[in-house]
Formats: structure tokens, C-alpha cells, sequence
């Protein structure tokens, strides 16, 4: 009697302990559903927005230009907060930020796409020609379209299948997103005749943009990371 008590007890544990992974873990992905539900809101909410002043001509005198320079500051917020994920972590200790990086990076190649879109469409009409000699006259269009071509190669491997394919070199190939966010923050600010090596010009939200990058990209030195993870681990150490 007593044995099969012994096994009735271990039975009702094993189940208990079962039930509790299950639960913790559905609580888990409850929680990663629901960031990304909010990010998907968050991330179609300017669209709509650009869309419904575009319609009701509420845009500024130059509407096209209005809508590439949202467009174009959208697609650089989504690549900060792309690469902000793992600093966020390191900082914080929130694991479930990193699940947001791949949805984020998408998001800002879409707003990449329809800011290059709406240049050679809507202002150019897709003339070729104009396109090219623009290209090869103005520099901050030749930097954007560098840091496109990078952002292009990331967002088409960055399906599981790829990473399969690509290997160790799937992580090589997307080093490109620390390059591709200098560019784009360089782009910003050339586009905006600014000069943000000499501190002139219309440079303070690009150079806001650059400080949070060098930010971001200082934390993620693994002397760094390891420093901070520390003082979050023994938080009266420091």
C-alpha cells in the first residue's frame, strides 16, 4: 500500500511539474505575442498616417518630398530599434526583446522600400535616365542606395531557410546591418545638407541618430557587455 503510495505521490508530482513548464512557458509566448502584436500596431501606425494626409492634402506645400523624408526617418527609427534589441538585454535582462529584432529589421526595410519607391515614382516617374545622372551627381543618393543593397540582402536572408543554407556565414553576412545603419544615418544627413563631420548645417536630428548608434554599438563590445552584465547580476558591486 505504502509502495503504491510512493508512486501515486511521484506520478502527481511529475504531472504538477509538467503543468508548470507548460504554464510558464505558454505565459512566455503569451507575453512575445502580444510585444509583437504591439509592434505591428506601432509600425503600420505612420503609414497610415502618411496616407491619410497625403489624401486630405494635408502634407506640405512639396507633398512628395514631405512623404520621402517620413518615410526615410521611419525606416532609420526601425534600424535603431532593430539594432537597440540586444543592448536592451545586456542592459535590462529582458530575453524577450531579441525575439522583436527580425520583425523590426523587416519593418524597416519596408519603410526603406517606399521611401526609394516614392523618389523614382512619384518624382522622377521612373525616368532611368534622370535617376542615374541624380546618382551620380548627388552623394547622399549614392550613400542612400549603398545602405539599401545592404538592407535588400539582409531582409532577404533573414528567413530561417537562409540561415540553414548560409550557415556561419549567414552571421557574416548580417555584420552588414552595423555598416548599412551608418550609411543610412550619413544618407540622413547629407540629404538634409548638413555637414556632421564639421558640425554644420541642419545635422542635430542626424547627429542624434549617429550618438545613439555609437551608443548602442559601445555596448555591445564584449569588455562592455561583460561589465554591464556584471553590474546587473551584483548591482551593489558598483
Amino acid at each position: 500500500m505504502s509502495q503504491m503510495t510512493q508512486i501515486g505521490n511521484k506520478m502527481q508530482k511529475k504531472i504538477l511539474c509538467n503543468l508548470w513548464i507548460k504554464s510558464y512557458f505558454l505565459s512566455k509566448m503569451e507575453t512575445i505575442t502580444n510585444l509583437k502584436i504591439g509592434v505591428h500596431i506601432a509600425a503600420w501606425l505612420p503609414l497610415v498616417w502618411l496616407i491619410r494626409d497625403f489624401v486630405n492634402d494635408k502634407l506640405t506645400a512639396n507633398p512628395i518630398q514631405a512623404a520621402m523624408q517620413r518615410t526615410g526617418r521611419f525606416a532609420l527609427i526601425f534600424l535603431v530599434l532593430t539594432l537597440a534589441c540586444t543592448p536592451m538585454r545586456i542592459l535590462f535582462g529582458h530575453q524577450k526583446i531579441p525575439a522583436l529584432r527580425r520583425m523590426l529589421g523587416l519593418y524597416s526595410f519596408m519603410y526603406a522600400c517606399i521611401h526609394l519607391l516614392i523618389y523614382t515614382g512619384l518624382d522622377f516617374g521612373f525616368a532611368w535616365n534622370p535617376i542615374l545622372q541624380s546618382l551620380y551627381e548627388k552623394r547622399f543618393i549614392f550613400v542612400g542606395l549603398a545602405a539599401f543593397i545592404m538592407l535588400l540582402l539582409l531582409a532577404i536572408t533573414s528567413f530561417r531557410w537562409w540561415m540553414k543554407t548560409l550557415g556561419k556565414n549567414w552571421k557574416r553576412l548580417h555584420w552588414l546591418v552595423y555598416p548599412s545603419a551608418v550609411l543610412v544615418v550619413l544618407h540622413y544627413a547629407l540629404a538634409k545638407k548638413g555637414d556632421i563631420f564639421h558640425l554644420q548645417g541642419d545635422i542635430l536630428l542626424p547627429l542624434l541618430f549617429a550618438c545613439l548608434l555609437l551608443g548602442l554599438y559601445i555596448i555591445r563590445l564584449p569588455g562592455v557587455r561583460h561589465w554591464l552584465a556584471g553590474l546587473r547580476s551584483h548591482p551593489n558591486a558598483a
